[in-house]
């Protein structure tokens, strides 16, 4: 056990945690020299690598001077800061990154509160020291004042520093010291993570931590042994609070060998091993040889913040292009899903289930994760989960922190203003100006893309869940009205014309559409009725030349998150593994005005 080093990398999204891991796995000797290695090879799911995020908890290894070093990448995002929060209880320490030019973010208090609660050694990583903004001192004295404010103990104050650039693959203990390789951080690692404590010979204790599938061998549950040891085919009791005690067979075990699984005949205490074989396993049940051992102690998971309806798709193309389409079919991927994510909740509700999860993205990702599997269905708006205390009405704020340059400010301001944020702090940072609202979530809603516009796509921003408080009052989504099909039929290239002059389109010409489908954003309040099929009346009389050129100004593509944070209440996104339609709740034009009549 003493030659078990067990860390999890922490730290805000894109500030080099996966490109860390993977300098770390080339440089421990893991691979041959003329290995071709990808880049980012622990960020394996497709999503990942598009976005560029990390989205799941990943558990890896590599030895150095005879020591297994267990690595646990983390997500840096908020909305996946259910993955952070489970996984930390594998490990004995952490690396903390922080970017040498942004200094800590939303997501690096979030991440450092959560590792301080469970009292774990960290080693503070200064990343990027490449850039020509890097500011390191300024860092460490941010790094510091944020510890001092999450009341971290002495020990824990006195941390250990390693500049790096994982990009580059060097890291150093002094910046005035030369470096070549990231020895500095595994010579840290080795100093100051300790090795687990326990006892191999005691009863077996394993904490479930993770939760994933394969095809050939069904559930794979992740954990670390706390106490004792384990074989292949031993008998073995999961044991959950409040939970009636079963028992089991394993079938097979694994350890980590870089980011590959390697079949083993046993564990023992201090290792991060993955059990196949129980169909039952979940998250947080402690693996034990004795069925009177009490469940170790889990650690309680922040509660989701907002909440979406997932419906069977019941639109006129409705079972045409996915291959899983009832309600059992979606309540069964949703109910598997809860299994891998404790941050997601699922509950019945009418013909459809309400799904609560930590934000959009954690939302969204899981809808395009369903879409790409051949699934098809709707979903509604997202709406955030309101609280009741004392009679008063609560809801989720997050701490927001924008970087925008000085010609966008006022514009990003009067926007936040309109969504009731409340301006905590607005300093200069690096060339840009760093603004900080408390804003409550409903606020968030939509927001990212209209950022991006006022800032011309060169702002940043990031927020992260910081309480609940008061309800805000009444927060506008949109102020335009949607164009919206009279029938079902194919748009052509004439009726978008003109219905272009009155609309921006989100559909080009060629495209099949049925009567409620939503066409376009009018540049009215109102709503707007439109046949986008109607073509030019024909006569004998021949056409002048300038008269056939019909120039459609390119449609504005709606991505998935784009057309959540779009619809209104009485809209719905349809997906499918092949489209994204938006459309009214009531096809019907007819049935909309028999609804609104009944509003007034």
């Amino acid at each position: 056990m003493k030659k078990i080093k067990n860390v999890a990398i922490i730290a805000h999204v894109d500030h080099g945690k996966t490109t860390l891991v993977d300098q770390l796995f080339r440089q421990s000797g893991l691979f041959r020299e003329n290995q071709e290695v990808e880049e980012r090879m622990m960020d394996s799911m497709d999503q990942e690598k598009e976005r560029g995020i990390t989205i799941t908890a990943k558990n890896g290894s590599f030895v150095y001077k005879d020591h297994l070093v267990n690595i646990i990448d983390t997500p840096g995002h908020a909305d996946f800061g259910g993955q952070v929060e489970r996984v930390l209880q594998m490990a004995d320490g952490v690396l903390l990154l922080v970017d040498a030019a942004e200094g800590p973010m939303p997501q690096t208090y979030f991440v450092l509160k959560k590792a301080l609660s469970l009292n774990l050694k960290i080693i503070v990583v200064i990343n990027k020291i490449d850039k020509p903004s890097a500011r390191c001192d300024w860092v460490i004295d941010q790094v510091f004042d944020l510890m001092v404010s999450l009341d971290a103990s002495d020990d824990l104050l006195e941390f250990p520093v390693v500049y790096a650039s994982a990009k580059e693959g060097y890291a150093k203990k002094e910046l005035e010291q030369d470096s070549k390789d990231m020895i500095p951080i595994f010579d840290s690692i080795i100093e100051n993570i300790p090795s687990p404590s326990g006892n191999a010979n005691a009863n077996l204790q394993m904490l479930i931590s993770s939760i994933s599938y394969s095809s050939f061998l069904g559930r794979l549950a992740v954990g670390k042994i706390f106490d004792g040891s384990i074989t292949v085919n031993q008998d073995v009791f999961l044991i959950e609070k409040d939970k009636e005690i079963s028992k089991h067979r394993v079938t097979k075990l694994y350890c980590f060998k870089g980011n590959d699984m390697v079949e083993v005949d046993s564990a023992v205490a201090g290792e991060i091993i993955v059990i196949a074989g129980i169909k039952e396993i979940t998250i947080g049940q402690t693996v034990s040889n004795n069925e009177e051992m009490k469940p170790l102690a889990t650690v309680a998971i922040d509660p989701p913040t907002i909440a979406m309806n997932f419906v069977p798709n019941d639109s006129p193309f409705s079972g045409q292009e996915g291959e899983f389409v009832t309600s059992r079919n979606i309540k069964d991927r949703l109910i598997r899903e809860t299994l891998s994510d404790v941050a997601l909740q699922v509950e019945e509700e009418g013909i459809g289930f309400k799904v609560s999860g930590r934000g959009e993205l954690h939302l969204s990702v899981l809808i395009e994760k369903m879409r790409r599997e051949g699934y098809e269905f709707q979903v509604t708006r997202p709406k955030v989960i309101f609280k009741m205390e004392n009679s008063q009405k609560l809801e989720p704020y997050e701490k927001l922190t924008i970087d925008v340059s000085d010609e966008h400010k006022g514009k990003v301001i009067e926007n936040l203003g309109e969504r009731k944020g409340e301006m905590i702090s607005m300093e200069p940072n690096q060339g840009l100006t760093q603004i900080h609202y408390k804003i409550p979530t409903r606020g968030l809603l939509g927001f990212r893309s209209e950022f991006m516009t006022n800032t011309k796509g060169m702002g940043q921003m990031s927020s992260v869940f910081l309480e609940y408080g008061k309800h805000a009052g009444e927060i506008r989504n949109r102020k335009n009205g949607v164009i919206v099909s009279l029938e079902t039929a194919k748009t052509n290239s004439f009726a978008l014309s003109n219905i272009q002059q009155r609309a921006k389109l989100f559909l080009g010409p060629g495209i099949d559409i049925y009567e409620g489908q939503i066409l376009g954003e009018n540049s009215r309040e109102d709503d707007m009725v439109v046949n986008p099929a109607k073509g030019k009346k024909l006569t004998n009389v021949r056409a002048s030349g300038t008269d056939d050129n019909i120039v459609l100004t390119p449609a504005t593509k709606m991505s998935l998150e784009l057309s959540i944070s779009y619809i209104n209440d009485d809209e719905l996104v349809e997906v499918t593994p092949k489209n994204i339609r938006l459309r009214k709740l009531f096809l019907k034009e007819i049935d909309r005005k028999r609804e609104r009549n009944k509003g007034n």
